[in-house]
């Protein structure tokens, strides 16, 4: 049997997001770069020309996801119209935490004065955290555990540059190949989001609704992309770019075939696409292979980066304020992460 959840009786009550002030271009990264650049005859331009990654945004050094969810999550709970005391579960989504005790969501939790009865957890799947905690928070309330739930996620890239920045430079002998296995690591951005769901009766129209998600996994490829801290200093990422993406859209094959099963719906019949945020690349080989139109998507990397499990909900919410969804339509989300794990969500706004 393959893995499918469909829903009647959850919508989206609020989406919202928050972004850094600071904005970093490619060029800058690779500026620092610069004597690592001279030594292997490399030229300024390449990690834009590469991801179609023009800048990226970081948050102020020192700050905590925990802030920046927070107040994503404030914003959600204003605009949704809901009471703190009626939220039952609060997620916390990202693959940035606090720390690795209690759980973000706790700092949240307090944060936004949730109620006792709130259950409040963290939960981490690289990009796809947001995504599987959407689905998990509906199957809640599809149930009837629980009446809404508050799912929010902070992401803070700065650390993961900074320190894949400090390790190219620290040896003399650093080579093309660690130069290309870095790439991915300095596409990273940061940025938060925040997403009320809540059960709805037959009668209630208001808001979106989330109709199913379905999810594959190829875990055999999880040595593709994986990071760590290194030495008690940050956190550094390496990745086979090349064989991530390939594994990565054959299993997005899969699961669109599983999706159009599950849905009854094809890429004539969905009206827009958004999709994790990975690259220019990424999103061509995607859409290619799945045979979707690039006119009906909607992309952010371009000047936000990767910024992991908020990209494809930010997208979805500057999709949605610049008009580019509207009430009516049916939206397919779309996210691999490494692991290699996808999924896709039906939604009807």
């Amino acid at each position: 049997m393959h893995p499918s959840l469909s829903f009647e009786s959850v919508r989206i009550r609020s989406l919202t997001h928050a972004l850094p002030e600071e904005i970093i271009s490619s060029d800058e990264l690779e500026q620092r770069l610069r004597p690592v650049y001279d030594r292997l005859g490399l030229h300024v331009g390449r990690l834009e020309l590469m991801s179609g990654i023009r800048e990226r945004r970081f948050w102020p050094q020192g700050t905590r996801p925990s802030q920046v969810a927070a107040r994503a999550g404030r914003a959600a709970l204003e605009r949704a119209q809901v009471a703190p005391e009626q939220i039952g579960c609060l997620i916390h989504a990202a693959v940035c935490r606090d720390f690795m005790e209690p759980a973000t969501a706790s700092v949240v939790h307090a944060e936004l004065g949730l109620a006792p009865h709130c259950q409040a957890f963290d939960l981490s799947n690289a990009c796809l955290g947001f995504s599987n905690a959407l689905v998990i928070a509906a199957g809640m309330i599809e149930s009837g555990q629980i009446e809404a739930a508050l799912i929010v996620a902070g992401e803070d890239g700065r650390p993961l540059v900074e320190e894949t920045l400090a390790a190219l430079n620290s040896r003399a002998e650093t080579t093309r190949d660690e130069i290309k296995r870095a790439y991915a690591s300095l596409t990273i951005g940061s940025g938060a989001a925040a997403c009320v769901l809540s059960r709805c009766s037959q009668a209630d129209s208001s808001g979106p609704r989330l109709i199913s998600g379905v999810g594959l996994s190829a875990t055999e490829h999880h040595k593709l992309c994986s990071g760590d801290r290194k030495d008690g200093q940050g956190p550094l990422m390496e990745t086979d770019a090349e064989a991530l993406l390939q594994a990565g859209v054959e299993l997005a094959q899969a699961t669109w075939a599983l999706f159009q099963e599950t849905t009854g719906w094809s890429a004539d019949s969905v009206d827009r696409f958004v999709t994790h945020q990975v690259g220019r690349a990424h999103k061509r080989a995607l859409f290619e292979a799945l045979g979707l139109e690039h006119a009906k998507d909607f992309t952010s990397v371009e000047f936000l980066g990767n910024m992991g499990s908020v990209s494809l909900p930010v997208t979805l919410a500057l999709a949605v304020e610049q008009g580019f969804i509207q009430g009516g339509q049916r939206v397919a989300l779309q996210g691999i992460g490494s692991g290699l794990q996808c999924q896709m969500l039906a939604l009807e706004w």
